[in-house]
C-alpha cells in the first residue's frame, strides 16, 4: 500500500481547501480524538468558532484489531447537541464506522451533524452510499501524518 507522509505545510493547505467548502452557521464543533485534534483546532481557529465539544471513540484496538461496536470513552451531553447544527472533524475518513457512530449519536438526540475530514477513502468505506459531507483529499493511500509519533520510523523503514 502506498504511503503518503504529510507535512505541516501540507496540513495547512488541507485545512484551508477544507475551510473553503465549509458554511459557517455551525453552533458548536466536535473533534473526534485523537486524530480529529490537530485539524479541529485548525479549522476553529480560521472559522473563528470557540464553542469547541470532544469525542473520545474507540474502534481499534490495535494494528488490525477492531471492535464490533464503539466505546465512548468521552462524549458530549444531549444538551449541547439538541437542535444544534455541529461540525464534526477528524482526519480521515477511513471505514467511516467512528465517523457514524458520531453522526448516529448527534442525531439521536436531535441535533444536526456534519462531518468534515481531510481524507476521505471511499474504497475503505463500509458505507457505501454514505460519507463525509465535507472532505479536503480523496486517496487510498495510508496517511502518516506529522504528528504521528511513528512518522521517523516509518519514513525511515520506507526509504
Amino acid at each position: 500500500m502506498e504511503k503518503i507522509f504529510l507535512t505541516w505545510q501540507e496540513i495547512e493547505e488541507l485545512v484551508d481547501r477544507l475551510i473553503e467548502k465549509l458554511p459557517r452557521d455551525y453552533d458548536a464543533l466536535l473533534i473526534i480524538t485523537r486524530g480529529g485534534m490537530i485539524p479541529g483546532c485548525l479549522v476553529s481557529e480560521k472559522l473563528e468558532m470557540r464553542n469547541i465539544l470532544v469525542a473520545s471513540v474507540m474502534f481499534y484496538t490495535g494494528v488490525g484489531k477492531t471492535l464490533d461496536r464503539p466505546i465512548f470513552l468521552q462524549f458530549p451531553a444531549d444538551p449541547y447537541l439538541q437542535g444544534r447544527r455541529i461540525l464534526v472533524v477528524d482526519d480521515v475518513w477511513d471505514s467511516g464506522r467512528t465517523a457514524m457512530a458520531v453522526r448516529e449519536r448527534i442525531q439521536a438526540v436531535g441535533g444536526a451533524p456534519e462531518i468534515a475530514v481531510l481524507h476521505y477513502k471511499p474504497e475503505h468505506s463500509h458505507f457505501p452510499d454514505e460519507g463525509p459531507d465535507y472532505y479536503a483529499r480523496v486517496t487510498s493511500a495510508w496517511i502518516v501524518y506529522p504528528w504521528d509519533p511513528q512518522k521517523n520510523e516509518l519514513r525511515a523503514a520506507n526509504q
